[in-house]
This record gives structure tokens, sequence and C-alpha cells, in this order.
């Protein structure tokens, strides 16, 4: 009987199978790189806004504390969006006039909010409460990044699991005096796992809940 297949078929039958598995292996690589990319995270891209706020001109030029705007971010789980009045105390006297705050004076007008673009915004399946964060010692900056230097506001962490997980593994690496807080421009000290040791005892930072699930996903 003659032979159907040629010679040549069993080779070209191995590398279709070989190939077709490095294809495989270098698209899930392709595609968990670009999961953990900026461009999936949008780290470092500032959303559009209806009003372009700088903090880099509120906060490192006027000096202007987080506290203003954000009132809430002591007590409260949520850090809190200055109404459109608070824009106003200033806006009613200065750049009264400017074009591009014309949203702002509409929504004092109308009584409507302006509708900002969330910078963060958590999956709702995790809860985070920025309260706690706050009064156990952790900074703004240490999640937000340097605000302060930015003309647009933008995402500078990732906000994956692991990210957060690193530092409830070792908070002591991350915790600072809470008189430090608000302070963005705080570096941390030689000994820092030393003074976050301490801080974590003195501000009550349990070790072993901080990694249970609950904590997180309720």
């Amino acid at each position: 009987m003659a032979q159907i297949f040629k010679r040549r078929a069993n080779a070209i039958a191995h590398a279709a199978i070989a190939g077709g598995a490095l294809i495989i292996l270098g698209a899930c690589g392709v595609l968990y790189a670009l999961g953990r990319s900026d461009y999936w995270t949008r780290t470092g891209e500032p959303p559009a806004q209806p009003v372009p706020f700088s903090h880099e001109h509120h906060v490192a030029a006027l000096g202007i504390d987080c506290r203003y705007c954000h009132t809430s971010v002591e007590k409260s789980s949520f850090a809190g969006m200055p109404p459109t009045e608070t824009c106003m105390t200033c806006h009613s006297q200065v750049w009264k006039d400017a074009p591009v705050l014309q949203p702002v004076r509409n929504s004092m007008q109308n009584g409507q909010s302006l509708r900002w673009t969330r910078v963060y915004d958590l999956p709702d399946y995790v809860y985070f409460d920025h309260s706690i964060h706050v009064n156990k010692g952790i900074g703004c900056a240490s999640c937000h990044g340097r605000v302060d230097q930015m003309p647009m506001t933008w995402q500078a962490q990732p906000l994956y699991m692991r990210w957060c997980l690193e530092c409830h593994r070792q908070p002591e690496k991350h915790l600072r005096p809470l008189d430090e807080i608000f302070n963005l421009a705080y570096a941390s000290p030689k000994n820092q796992i030393l003074l976050g040791t301490k801080l974590a005892e003195q501000n009550h930072v349990n070790h072993e809940g901080l990694t249970d699930c609950y904590t997180c996903h309720r």
C-alpha cells in the first residue's frame, strides 16, 4: 500500500504542536504583563475632569491642607469630596470670572454638584476605610503619591491586592507619626523598622488580622 503522507509530515506536525504551545504560552505572558502594566491600571494617567483642578497649585503653591477639602478623611471610610461652596469660598473673589471655572459657578447657581471622575475606584467587593488607615499611621502619600506635585491628579498605585498585602504583612515599613500623616514630603527615617514597630504597638495595629480575607472583603 502506498504511503499516504510524506516523511516530512511528521516534522511538520511536531513543529506545529511545538509552535502552537509557544504561541499559547506567549499570549499568556503578554496578557499577564498587560494586566500589570500602567496601560491597563491607568497608573500615572490623569482622567478627564469637569474642571482642571491642580493639587500642585492648591497644595504646594497655596499650602492648603488635605483636610480643608477632604473633611471626613479622619472619621469616615470615605475621604469626602468638597462641595461647591468650599471652592467658592475662594473663587467668589479669586479668578471669579475665569472661563475655566464656569462649571463651578454653574454648580453654585443651579445647586447641582460637579460630577468629578473618580481617580481611585475600588471594586464593590473591596472594603476600604480611610479613617482607620489615617489614625493607625498611614500617610496620604503612601497611597496617593505626591499629589502636591501633580498638576492634574492621577492614580499613583495599581491597587492590586498584592500591593495592599505587602503593607498589611509588614505595616512597620510604612507607619509614620500621626502628626506627619498629611505631610506629603515626609521621608521615612533610617530606623523606620524600629520606629514602625513602636508605632504599631502604640497605635494598636493588629498584625494577625490584617491579612484575613474578611478584613477587606465583607
